[in-house]
Formats: C-alpha cells, sequence, structure tokens
C-alpha cells in the first residue's frame, strides 16, 4: 500500500466502519478503494479525499443493502464488531464516545442505508448538506430530509453516556466486581428497573438468544454465566469503542467484549459481543500491541 494512501486511510477505515459497524468488511471496502484509486491513476491523493470518501461511502450502501437480509436472519441480536479505540478514531484527538460506542453503532442499525450514510457524513464528519448530496448524488432537499428523519430515529434511542471516562470506569467496575462475588442484590442496586443485556454470540458460541430485560434477571444472567468462565480466563479493562470495557481473554484469544451503558448514576443496558468472527480482528490490534510493550519493555 502506498505510504500516501496511508496517511489518510485511518480517516477512510472510521468512516467504512461507522457506515458497517463491522471492521471485517470496513478493511474490504477500504482496499477496494485503494485499487480503485490505483487504477484511477487521477491527481495527487491529497487533492481527492472527496473522491475516496465518496467512493466508500457508496462502496459501503452496496454493502449495507446486501447484508441486511443477512442480519435480518442473524441468530440472536446483531452488534457491531467492537475494536480498540484509537483504530476507530476519524483523526487525532479527543474521542467523540457517542459515534462509536457498540450502542450508538447498534443504534444506527435502525436507519435505512442512505438516512445512515446521511447521518454519519453530516455528524461524524461535518459534511455540509452540498457535499453530502454531492457523495451520494442526491438533491440538497433530499439530503435534508434524510438527515432530519436519521435524527428523529437517533435521537429516540440515543444510549445514555456517563459525564466523564472515569465516572463509567468506576460503574463498571463496581457492576463486574458484584458479579464476580455473585452478589445478586449488589449488582441489582446499580440497574435501572427496565435494564436489558444484549449478547451477540452469531450462533456461533453459547449466548442469550432474546434480549434480556428487568434489573433481576440481568443481575442472574452475568452472575450465572462470571460462574461458568472457562479455567484460565482473564479479564482485562481496555478502551474499546471510546468506552473502558471488560474484555475477557483465554490464552491471549479475546473471547468476549463487555459494555455498559450508563449515566454515571445507574447502568441502563449492557452488551456483551462473543461472536469470534467479530473478535479475530481485535484479538489480532491486541496482540500486535501487546508485541509492541513487551520490545520497548
Amino acid at each position: 500500500m502506498t505510504d500516501a494512501f496511508l496517511s489518510i486511510r485511518p480517516r477512510l477505515l472510521a468512516l467504512a466502519y461507522r457506515m458497517l459497524g463491522s471492521w471485517a468488511e470496513a478493511e474490504d471496502v477500504v482496499q477496494e478503494t485503494h485499487l480503485a484509486w490505483l487504477e484511477r491513476k487521477g491527481p495527487a491523493l491529497e487533492a481527492e479525499r472527496a473522491w475516496l470518501e465518496r467512493v466508500v461511502t457508496n462502496r459501503c450502501l452496496d454493502v449495507l443493502k446486501s447484508a441486511r437480509v443477512q442480519r435480518e436472519a442473524y441468530v440472536g441480536p446483531w452488534l457491531p464488531e467492537p475494536m480498540l479505540t484509537d483504530e476507530v478514531q476519524s483523526a487525532p484527538g479527543a474521542v467523540d464516545v457517542e459515534a462509536v460506542s457498540l450502542a450508538f453503532l447498534a443504534l444506527l442499525e435502525r436507519l435505512s442505508p442512505l438516512e445512515r450514510a446521511v447521518y454519519v457524513l453530516a455528524e461524524a464528519f461535518d459534511y455540509s448538506h452540498d457535499d453530502v448530496a454531492k457523495a451520494l448524488g442526491k438533491e440538497p432537499a433530499a439530503v435534508r430530509q434524510l438527515l432530519h428523519r436519521a435524527r428523529e430515529h437517533v435521537s429516540a434511542g440515543k444510549p445514555r453516556f456517563a459525564p466523564d471516562p472515569s465516572a463509567h470506569q468506576a460503574m463498571l467496575g463496581t457492576f463486574f466486581g458484584a458479579v464476580l462475588q455473585g452478589d445478586v442484590a449488589g449488582v441489582e442496586k446499580l440497574l435501572v428497573k427496565n435494564a436489558t443485556v444484549k449478547t451477540d454470540g452469531g450462533g456461533k458460541v453459547r449466548a442469550a438468544i432474546n434480549v434480556i430485560t428487568g434489573a433481576n434477571r440481568v443481575a442472574r444472567f452475568f452472575i450465572g454465566v462470571a460462574q461458568k468462565q472457562p479455567p484460565g480466563a482473564r479479564f482485562e479493562v481496555m478502551d474499546v469503542n471510546g468506552q473502558p470495557s471488560v474484555v475477557m481473554l483465554l490464552d491471549d484469544v479475546v473471547v468476549n467484549v463487555t459494555q455498559i451503558e450508563t449515566d454515571g448514576v445507574s447502568i441502563h443496558g449492557v452488551s456483551t459481543v462473543s461472536n469470534p468472527d467479530k473478535l479475530a480482528a481485535l484479538t489480532a490490534h491486541v496482540t500486535a500491541r501487546s508485541g509492541r510493550s513487551s520490545e520497548g519493555a
């Protein structure tokens, strides 16, 4: 891959990932876009960022249209593919947690492919209505309508977020501490009455097929799962999708990733991704990072 393309690749990956909720599919789209750019033999890459982002967006639309049928037939709840936070950022600096959390990316699944494209370009990449229209080959008026509908859908189901990362991590630690102690009442106190759990095993590993609702049921479910962990499993808190997350590893392979949806006072929802197909990329990145850390020690 050319050095010039490598400089813009993170932004293209961030765009594709927000569109698709799948790191593997995002990498495929960006690779296809790179090949298309090489064949184009046009101006210097720096002058073609808009063209590249337009190609990525439209390739993602094609993927979403074909994936919709597959995701409707998915075994159990569908959740996005988790990834380390610094991999999913669109630019260096502060992370827009609300744009990359698993709960938020799952919410974007409620949008039509076009609504999702308009929303991501306008909200996450600061495109104007005219720029979005040009990228999608639509009229600005149509873009405004699509963006209005998308914002309404997002507003209706927007996840809660703690006021700061330290409050979020403290709540996560308290929750898992009570779970590991088997303290049903303690876990229940941390949850809102209608708290939910979504577990994505994709039919590949054991997971709840339906969304679990209710503080007591959520508490008992997690404590039951914790009591059945395989010997040698270890837990680490990692920065995944903009949030502190509990990552379970077995022989350096990521087995599952769990995030909480909290306002800093109570937990409203919990999501766990354990589908091995969705954890392979994360395992590779975690392993590579550990290797670099060992070399630097």
